[in-house]
């Protein structure tokens, strides 16, 4: 959907917000509230996703309520309500007011089923740790064993699901973003549409979807099942679907493939996994695929058609 910025403005939104949700500092807090009213669904989203990450790094939560609880009735794009309703799981206890909100989103069927399932699991997460903080509940750090603060469990529950120390925590912060700094420096092929992907198997894939019309968010988490997070390499929003191009052949790499899709199995979601064999005939197998699922790639090989929802479950 186009927005009514203008180009130079909105593009200068984007990277504004993406600086600010990347920074870590809770002083941009009001900043990115303020954002949430221009009218960029994108700019949005975004700054509703910063938010949430900045009350990981200890933003004040209460404020970020206050902001995104009345945000969430407000916005009209689903993409916008799903990162929205994120941000408010990650305020922890602080959004309980928000639940019952959350409750009626995941009962209107006129919402997308992302949003409904997203509301579903920020309401359960938000009154579990509600109830804790209520019942004064002590917990242990899981890598040390030592006792842990209310304070330290809750920075540690909205930042990985794990309860940390302080200590532990900065470690395992500091492991992920080696890890994730790497990651990023790996993506060095741009896409048609400017997503910048790690090799030349995705960005075809990039290419077909952005050529096919259907959209997707690559290399994004996904929290499928309680404590696991993993990072698709595509994600079909409107279709609900995971794409993965499995694209090494070492030994490693396949035991953590085999998990993977043991996990997207277990967890009934439609998985359509791409190997280099593949490359050669890829529109033709992602179009079978995906008709396989019961959408239909249109005749003139740029729209979607969707018939009644498919079954879940499947990987292909």
């Amino acid at each position: 959907m186009r927005s009514p910025m203008r180009p130079e403005d909105h593009q200068a939104a984007v990277q504004r917000a993406l600086a600010l949700g990347r920074s870590g500092d809770p002083q941009a807090l009001p900043e990115l509230i303020g954002m949430l009213s221009l009218p960029s669904h994108e700019v949005q989203r975004l700054a509703a996703s910063a938010i949430g990450k900045l009350v990981e790094f200890g933003a004040d939560a209460a404020a970020a309520v206050a902001a995104l609880g009345p945000f969430l009735l407000a916005a009209r794009h689903p993409q916008t309500k799903q990162y929205t309703i994120r941000a408010l799981k990650k305020c922890g206890a602080a959004a309980v007011g928000s639940v019952s909100d959350l409750r009626d989103l995941a009962r209107n069927k006129a919402q997308r089923d992302y949003v409904r399932a997203a509301a579903v699991t920020a309401a359960d997460a938000i009154e579990q740790a509600a109830t804790d903080v209520k019942a004064g509940v002590k917990h242990r750090c899981q890598r040390c064993h030592d006792p842990v603060t209310a304070e330290e469990y809750t920075r540690a529950q909205q930042a990985f699901q794990r309860a940390y120390c302080d200590r532990c925590f900065d470690e395992v912060f500091l492991e992920r973003r080696n890890f994730e700094t790497q990651v990023e420096l790996n993506k060095t092929i741009e896409a048609r549409d400017g997503t910048v992907v790690q090799s030349e198997g995705e960005r075809r894939i990039a290419d077909w979807l952005t050529a096919h019309g259907i959209a997707y968010r690559y290399d994004t988490k996904y929290r499928i099942i309680g404590e696991f997070q993993i990072r698709p390499d595509f994600y079909l929003p409107e279709l609900d679907v995971y794409l993965e191009y499995w694209g090494l052949d070492t030994p490693q790499y396949k035991m953590s493939m085999y998990k993977k899709q043991m996990l997207y199995q277990q967890e009934g979601k439609r998985l359509i996994s791409v190997y280099p064999r593949d490359l050669p005939q890829l529109s033709a197998l992602l179009a079978q695929k995906l008709k396989r699922f019961g959408y239909q790639v249109g005749a003139d090989e740029r729209s979607v058609v969707s018939p009644p929802p498919p079954a879940k479950g499947q990987n292909i």
